[in-house]
């Protein structure tokens, strides 16, 4: 689980007049992931395209605009079926001629209701008026114009304005017209006494007919042509319903054809010969080398270059060791293959013991995940994948996401409700990424659902308390609390700080492992096992005896029997000063890695600052007892808010729905919505409102629970856990074919 699938780099040589029969081969065991050719052997060139490769894409992108014009998705596809290229031709042919007819037809009609939109709306303002067009221009003495604005403000610019003699307005709504006779000598005074008064101009459309009318007019155009528009989308979906099936096959078998047809120009060939080289995982070689001699025979020789060890890809090498008998590669460059006079592959050889291989030389990555770990790929990737040389943290990210989650909101009713959401997702959805989601909010629900059965808790309700672990198990309580009105706040917090050193130090170890693999055991060290050293050094002493009387008491009594029992009141004061040499050890060890990356001055001084972080990274974990408490806090507010609660030496309880009574010598909080002994229509109504705040406000908290709980869990993986040893940038595995859905052979 924390290395990648192990993968061989192979090598398929043979004679150009059976290039297709290989390709086809390989296409249909997809197993090999093919590297392109980078020009570097002396005589050899990439190949070329197939030459029906100009044809086919050309087809594919007509029938992917045909898919496009009659929104064909997926879901429309039928049966999967044979195609063969003579339908392909007639029914592509035909389809396409109607499917064309019928979106130049929608065009048009699209086209003149834009035209008839736009005149319908140059002529509303005017029909508001209901003046005739006629009467609103073609005067000799008089100015008109017609405005969107306030008439108040026109009216009083206008009674303002100098050279105007008379005017007279006409407005509805904020249509406003305007006549204007101006003074003996003046001409153009409207549009002066306009200046700075906030009124558009409307042009006057050109008609014969009133503006009412008119618009009627328009209106009925404008129907006529939505009847036809529809009629026309009628026969594209009724198109679409008839060729989906058949365009989603065609789109899936030239895709198909393309691959094949172009993936010559990854090889490397000569006017005879050509050489494919790619990965396959190292499990499935033979199945590689048997499948092409059955298909192909002595004509192509499949050879096993090497087998790559993570300790070598870490390293930079880029080839493996040789064990089990893989094909003799060395590890210098393989010399490519030449071919004999009748186009026949020569034995493959090498050349003065030098051999040439293309560039490629760092594997793909396969994760190797179980069923139940792989969902948690997706967050791993969602970062980066990891590369073939780094551990795949995606196993310990299962462990620990869930665990810090379902620490944080712990309750049996969100629990069953995450875990019904992400069957959901997983069960109705078919994007990988929404799938590998659900069975995250899975694992999630389940750990929640265990939290909160210990804590006692179903949806904020100490239910479980009462019903199993008092009158089953015997115990006065439930086993933890949430720590709303006890010491296990203190505890939370002394647990969360725990969570950080061993986080943070796995971290470190995968560090080190690491760049013991790609570097050596001194760099390993310094950047890596230093870091462990100080991390455990000072919390070791933090946890002792040593200085008590500056530390706070809870760190000493919440696992000795303040809130629980687990006999451990701290470290000696000697066990402290030991951690304390064991940090100063680690510090002088991160600060001499540190010296060798940057230099005395800068690495010296960086690493002095840099040791601080061995208590402040690990006090970022007090997070996770932060969202505890507050979603323990939310919980109880809502159902005090429904229900209400009083407190006596026991601590908080919540009160029984048909009283708002608390017990004798009891302090009452809040008497709840519900809790009322009022008459049966009151307490109708309180109760239906309680219900609803009660529904509304746990959908909140459950909301709240994953971006809250979820967001800070996540930071914590990227940014303390991750940034410790995780580089990613691996490049996924893409095997050379394709998973039939539409089709079959």
């Amino acid at each position: 689980m924390l290395r990648p699938e192990r993968m061989s780099k192979v090598s398929v040589t043979g004679s150009k007049r059976v290039m297709d029969e290989v390709i086809e081969t390989v296409h249909g065991l997809k197993l090999l992931h093919v590297v392109d050719y980078d020009g570097s052997w002396a005589g050899f060139e990439p190949g070329d395209p197939g030459e029906e490769a100009e044809s086919i894409s050309e087809t594919l992108v007509t029938v992917r605009s045909i898919e496009s014009i009659l929104d064909v998705d997926e879901e429309d596809a039928g049966p999967s079926r044979i195609v063969s290229d003579e339908e392909v031709d007639a029914e592509i042919a035909d389809v396409r001629a109607r499917v064309n007819e019928l979106d130049d037809r929608r065009s048009e009609l699209r086209e003149e209701r834009r035209e008839v939109d736009e005149r319908l709306s140059s002529m509303r303002p005017f029909a508001k008026l209901g003046i005739d067009l006629d009467l609103l221009s073609g005067y000799d003495s008089l100015e008109t114009r017609v405005v969107e604005g306030r008439e108040d403000q026109i009216r009083e610019a206008l009674s303002e304005a100098e050279g105007i003699e008379e005017f007279e307005t006409f407005a509805e709504a904020n249509v406003v017209a305007l006549f204007v006779y101006p003074e003996e000598g003046h001409e153009a005074v409207l549009e002066d006494a306009l200046v700075g008064v906030e009124a558009a101009p409307l042009t006057v459309p050109d008609a014969e007919t009133g503006p009412d009318e008119y618009v009627a007019t328009l209106e009925e155009r404008k129907a006529g042509i939505d009847a036809k528009l529809e009629e026309v989308d009628d026969e594209l979906e009724e198109l679409k319903l008839d060729a989906a099936g058949f365009l989603l096959a065609v789109e899936e078998q030239l895709s198909i054809d393309v691959q094949k047809a172009e993936v010559p120009l990854s090889f490397a060939t000569t006017d005879r010969s050509f050489i494919a080289e790619g990965w396959v995982p190292t499990s499935r070689y033979d199945e590689l080398e048997a499948a092409l001699h059955e298909e192909v025979g002595e004509h192509v020789e499949c050879e096993e270059l090497a087998r790559v060890d993570y300790d070598e890809a870490a390293a930079g090498h880029g080839h493996g060791t040789h064990d089990d008998e893989p094909g003799d590669a060395g590890d210098a460059d393989r010399q490519p293959a030449a071919a004999d006079g009748e186009g026949e592959p020569a034995e493959v050889r090498s050349d003065g013991g030098q051999t040439r291989s293309m560039h490629g030389d760092e594997p793909p990555v396969v994760q190797q995940n179980s069923t139940v770990v792989k969902p948690f790929e997706m967050l791993v990737q969602a970062v980066n994948r990891p590369k073939y040389s780094e551990l795949d943290p995606t196993i310990i990210l299962f462990l620990t996401f869930p665990t810090m989650f379902g620490l944080m909101i712990g309750d049996v009713g969100y629990g069953f409700l995450y875990m019904a959401l992400g069957y959901g997702l997983y069960r109705f959805f078919e994007s990988p990424g929404i799938r590998s989601l659900g069975g995250v909010a899975i694992w999630c629900g389940v750990f929640t659902t265990i939290f909160g059965f210990f804590y006692g808790e179903l949806f904020g309700f100490h239910t479980l308390s009462y019903v199993f672990w008092q009158d089953i198990a015997g115990l006065s309580y439930a086993p933890l609390e949430k720590g709303l009105d006890s010491s296990f706040a203190l505890l939370w917090l002394v647990v969360s700080l725990l969570i950080g050193v061993v986080h943070l130090s796995l971290g470190f170890l995968f560090g080190f492992v690491n760049d013991l693999e790609a570097e050596g055991i001194v760099p390993a060290y310094l950047d890596n096992a230093s870091w462990i050293l100080m991390i455990v050094g000072v919390w070791t002493w933090v946890f002792s005896h040593s200085a008590s009387a500056s530390k706070p008491d809870f760190l000493f009594t919440v696992f000795n029997g303040d809130p629980v029992s687990l006999g451990f009141g701290g470290f000696s004061a000697t066990v402290g000063l030991a951690g304390v040499g064991l940090f100063l050890v680690g510090m002088v060890s991160m600060i001499a890695g540190e010296i060798r990356h940057e230099g005395p001055m800068v690495g010296g001084l960086a690493g002095l600052i840099e040791s601080v972080n061995a208590l402040v990274h690990v006090v970022s974990y007090a997070r996770v007892a932060a969202v505890l408490l507050a979603k323990a806090g939310m919980a109880f507010v809502v159902n005090l808010l429904v229900v209400g609660a009083y407190q006596d030496d026991a601590g908080l309880h919540f009160l029984d729905a048909s009283t708002a009574t608390a017990p004798q010598g009891a302090e009452l909080m809040f008497p709840g919505i519900i809790s009322t002994d009022a008459g049966l229509a009151v307490a109708a109504a309180t109760f239906v409102a309680g219900a609803l705040v009660f529904v509304v406000g746990h959908i909140l908290v459950l909301i709240l629970g994953i971006t809250s709980a979820g967001l800070q869990g996540v930071r914590l993986e990227y940014v303390e856990f991750f940034g410790k040893f995780y580089d990613g940038g691996g490049e996924n595995y893409e095997p050379f074919g394709y998973d039939r859905t539409h089709t079959t052979e």
